[in-house]
């Protein structure tokens, strides 16, 4: 092989990978919004979980577009680590779809005669002012890149005569003399080069040319498409670690199930792939040269058993998803509040009535409601504290806290939202409004919250301290808060409205008595010159956050009972 004839076959791949991804991003903005709701919708189980990632990756032809929508739903709480599980298992089995796709019109068809008619048809279409219509263009053009590097490559090595060239032969020859460990170098060779190129649809092309020209037999190139399932994983992996937890709990799951696959099909190689043979209805020990039907059946045994492997292994596994997602929860810890951005209640997708839908949400706001309130706790904790290390973790915990919120008040409000297009009976729809003003109420505390951690954070980043009288007015000032988001908390798990609503006015006028005296104190107390001016301004900023965390409080209440409480 001279160089030219290498930079040839570079050229063959940087065209079929230039295609596929082209491809896939154009599938991907066609179906724009509509594949975050497939993806959200239909994870209700493992089993729908895994028809859901395998319809989503066989629709966009990239496992790595339904990883990466999967681990953003995980991080945005919409799906739990077990679901993830399964929709990737669902994506492993979806992406085998590239193979057939190489297969049946890359091999068996006379696609030169068809990829520059829709070159042409791709280019014209993606001048069209509709985005969709734009969208489809550019897929017909990555379609056309993908087949034209797969057609030249096939081409090419023919044109190469690899089944000819010694040099070729005597390597796949000289490795079947090694037994059962040619299959495991060839398993290796796979996860590199995939790991190396970055495509498993590319290594996978390669493979197939080389047993369609004869020069590698079947059992050699199934090794290197089990390589190619490992290295795939592996690049994920490597992508995820700097990535949250979650992200590489299901990086690292992705390659446990793949790795376990990997493991039995070696234990079974022959028996199995003799078997997927059987099925596609190819002699393992046809002569490549002398039957052109055989050249066309082992790229038919090659995409059968990437299908066969990947389905026959989600079977297996399906059934201890639990188990594998306690495995990675252990080798990979999470921080504590890592756990806290997931939603506990609220699935991706509806239940089946809404007045089911409603209840779960109303289980989501009672946690909100929780982790608001924790949230708060930490503020107390962190005016107490001196040292720079610690403050700056709690600081930065609390901000990480902040942007929890924000994101529960979002997928809450989008939950209920779509809760609200079904039909409603008047009083559903009154609890819909009722949560929606609560779930508004409560991010508004967590704001004041990390407002009050900025004005903190200000002061001792400027080495400014409260006098001791001034401490003891913002705790107790904290203590009436923390009354406050305490009956609130009461309020909304009570489910019957048993409990007197009025009970939280009085701590407002209590908090709202004692802001007014703190504020006029305060103007006193820098005219005498017991603190400088920029010392009241955090204070009294302060005490008048912690004065709108009662009146949010009273708002939620006012909300959940349906009573207007006169202040």
């Amino acid at each position: 092989m001279t160089i030219m004839d290498f930079l040839m076959i570079l050229g063959c791949l940087a065209l079929l990978m230039y295609g596929m991804k082209t491809m896939s991003e154009a599938l991907q903005k066609l179906t724009g919004g509509n594949l975050r709701k497939v993806l959200g919708a239909m994870t209700a189980n493992r089993f729908t979980g895994i028809c859901t990632g395998a319809f989503v990756t066989a629709s966009v032809q990239s496992s790595t577009a339904t990883t990466v929508l999967t681990v953003s739903f995980v991080n945005a709480g919409l799906l739990t680590l077990a679901q993830a599980i399964s929709v990737i298992m669902g994506a492993n089995i979806g992406t085998t779809a590239t193979a057939w796709i190489m297969a049946v019109f890359g091999f068996q068809m006379n696609m030169k005669a068809v990829v520059f008619p829709l070159f042409a048809l791709g280019i014209a279409l993606s001048y069209f002012k509709k985005s969709s219509t734009k969208s489809f263009g550019e897929f017909l053009f990555g379609f056309s890149f993908l087949f034209l590097g797969l057609v030249t490559l096939r081409e090419n090595a023919t044109a190469m005569q690899l089944d000819q060239n010694p040099t070729v032969i005597s390597f796949f020859t000289a490795c079947r003399e090694f037994g059962f460990i040619t299959y495991i170098l060839f398993l290796l060779l796979g996860g590199i080069l995939t790991l190396c190129v970055q495509s498993s649809a590319a290594i996978m092309a390669i493979t197939m040319i080389l047993c369609s020209t004869g020069v590698a037999d079947i059992y050699q190139g199934i090794a290197l498409v089990l390589g190619e399932n490992i290295g795939t994983t592996i690049t994920s992996n490597i992508v995820a670690m700097k990535a949250s937890t979650q992200a590489r709990r299901a990086a690292l799951a992705h390659l446990t199930f793949n790795l376990f696959g990997v493991i039995w099909v070696l234990i079974l190689f022959k028996p199995f792939i003799n078997l997927v043979c059987k099925i596609v209805s190819f002699d393992v020990h046809a002569d490549m040269s002398q039957d052109p039907n055989a050249s066309i059946r082992i790229t038919y045994a090659l995409a059968g058993f990437h299908t066969a492997f990947n389905v026959c292994n989600t079977m297996i596994l399906v059934w201890f998803v639990p188990q594998l997602e306690r495995f990675v929860s252990r080798v990979i810890h999470g921080k504590e509040e890592d756990e806290d951005s997931r939603l506990r209640y609220i699935g991706g997708g509806l239940l089946s009535t809404a007045e089911l839908s409603i209840l779960e949400a109303r289980k989501e706001i009672n946690v909100f409601a929780k982790r608001v309130h924790r949230m708060f706790g930490f503020v107390p904790e962190l005016l107490k504290l001196t040292n720079t290390d610690e403050f700056s973790k709690l600081y930065s915990r609390i901000e990480k806290y902040e942007g929890i919120s924000d994101n529960m008040e979002i997928e809450i409000a989008k939950y209920l939202n779509r809760v609200s297009e079904g039909r409603l009976s008047i009083d559903s729809k009154n609890q819909i409004r009722i949560m929606l003003r609560e779930i508004s109420e409560l991010e508004s505390i967590a704001d004041s919250c990390f407002n009050m951690s900025r004005v903190i954070n200000r002061k001792f980043q400027m080495k400014e301290t409260f006098t001791d009288e001034q401490l003891q007015h913002i705790h107790h000032m904290f203590e009436l808060c923390e009354r406050a988001i305490s009956q609130m908390e009461r309020v909304l798990h009570d489910s019957d409205n048993a409990i007197n609503p009025h009970t939280s006015l009085n701590i407002e006028l209590e908090i709202n008595n004692y802001r007014t005296q703190l504020k006029e104190n305060n103007v006193i107390d820098i005219n005498e010159q017991k603190y400088d001016y920029q010392t009241g301004v955090n204070y009294m900023d302060i005490i008048g956050d912690s004065e709108k965390i009662g009146d949010y409080a009273i708002n939620v209440v006012e909300a959940h009972t349906q009573t207007k409480l006169t202040t």
